[in-house]
C-alpha cells in the first residue's frame, strides 16, 4: 500500500512539473542557434567561404551544396528553397553557374531577403559549348577577383546590417589581405616555369590562367559531367604529346576516368587541380578551406609546369 501510494505521488509531482514548465514558458519566443544573428545562405563553398569570413560572428551561413556535390548539377531542395525564403541574405555566384537562379529571384520576396550576385560585372570570358556561345563562371579561382567578390557580399552585409558596417568592413579587409597574399604567391610561384599549358578535367581555370600567363586545354566543357567527342580526345592527345605535358589534371569531385585515360595514352602522370566548386568530406575533416586548396593547387601547378623558385 505505502509503494502504491509513493507511486501516487511522484506521479502527481511530475505532472504538477509538467504544467509548471508549460505555464513558465507560456507566450516565450522559440529560440534557434541563429537567434541574434543573421541568416545567410550561400549556393555553395566558396560563396559560403568568404561570406563566413566577413560575417564572422554575427551571421549563420548555410552552404546549400552538399559536401561533395557538384554545383553546376546541383538542384535547390523544398528545404533549401524554404531556408533561402527565411534568410535575410541569398549570396549567388551568376553567370549561368546556378541554374536556378532566375526562379529563386522571382519567388523571393524582395523587402524580407536581398540577394547579392557576387559575379556581377566580372564574369567576363566566354566559351563555345556544344556549338553555343557561354559565359564561364567559374571567377573565384582567380584571387584577384574573389576580392571584388567579397566586396559585393560586403556590400550585402552592410545593407541589411548597417550598423555593424565597421566590423563586415574590418572583417573584410581581412580576407581581402590574404588575398593579396595568395595573389603574391601565384605571381612569384608561377614566374619562372618552362612551361606554360595546362591540361585540366573541364574548363575551369580560364580566369586563373588569364590572371597568371597560362594556357587551359580542357577535356571536357564548362561542366565536369560534359563528355567530350572522340575528335576532341585526339585533338587533345595530340598536343599533349606535341608539347611534351607530363601531368593531366584531375578534381576531387569528378570522376577522374577521362584525365586517367588520357594520362595513360600519353604516357604521362595525374596531379589534383581543384576547382573549388566544393570540399569532400575528407578535405573538411583534414580541416581544408579554400585558401589551402588554393595554395595546394599552386603546389601542383609548380610541379607539372616546372617552374623554378
Amino acid at each position: 500500500m505505502k509503494k502504491n501510494t509513493i507511486i501516487l505521488l511522484v506521479g502527481i509531482f511530475l505532472v504538477g512539473l509538467v504544467f509548471a514548465l508549460a505555464y513558465k514558458n507560456k507566450g516565450q519566443k522559440n529560440t534557434s542557434p541563429t537567434d541574434g544573428k543573421l541568416s545567410v545562405v550561400a549556393s555553395f563553398y566558396p560563396l559560403y567561404f568568404f561570406a563566413s569570413s566577413i560575417g564572422g560572428d554575427k551571421v549563420v551561413v548555410t552552404n546549400i551544396t552538399p559536401s561533395g556535390a557538384e554545383p553546376h548539377d546541383f538542384e535547390p531542395t523544398a528545404q533549401d528553397v524554404a531556408k533561402m525564403e527565411n534568410s535575410q541574405l541569398i549570396i549567388l555566384n551568376g553567370g549561368g553557374l546556378e541554374t536556378w537562379q532566375a526562379n529563386i529571384e522571382k519567388n523571393i520576396d524582395s523587402q524580407k531577403t536581398k540577394i547579392v550576385i557576387a559575379g556581377e560585372g566580372l564574369i567576363n570570358l566566354q566559351m563555345s559549348e556544344d556549338g553555343k556561345g557561354t559565359s564561364d563562371p567559374h571567377i573565384w579561382l582567380s584571387p584577384i577577383l574573389a576580392k571584388q567578390m567579397a566586396d559585393r557580399i560586403l556590400a550585402g552585409f552592410v545593407l541589411i546590417d548597417p550598423q555593424n558596417e565597421n566590423y563586415y568592413q574590418s572583417n573584410a579587409d581581412a580576407l581581402k589581405n590574404k588575398l593579396d597574399d595568395l595573389d603574391a604567391q601565384y605571381k612569384a610561384g608561377l614566374k619562372n616555369c618552362a612551361k606554360k599549358d595546362i591540361i585540366t578535367s573541364h574548363s575551369a581555370f580560364g580566369y586563373l590562367a588569364e590572371a597568371y600567363g597560362l594556357n587551359q586545354l580542357s577535356i571536357a566543357g564548362l561542366s565536369p559531367d560534359a563528355e567530350p567527342s572522340p575528335s576532341q580526345l585526339a585533338e587533345t592527345a595530340k598536343f599533349a604529346k606535341e608539347n611534351d605535358i607530363k601531368y593531366i589534371f584531375f578534381e576531387s569531385l569528378a570522376s577522374p576516368k577521362l584525365s586517367s585515360t588520357l594520362a595513360n595514352e600519353i604516357g604521362a602522370k595525374t596531379l589534383v587541380l581543384n576547382p573549388l566548386e566544393g570540399l569532400t568530406r575528407e578535405e573538411e575533416t583534414q580541416g581544408e578551406n579554400y585558401l589551402t586548396v588554393m595554395q595546394n593547387n599552386l603546389t601542383n601547378l609548380e610541379t607539372a609546369l616546372e617552374c623554378v623558385n
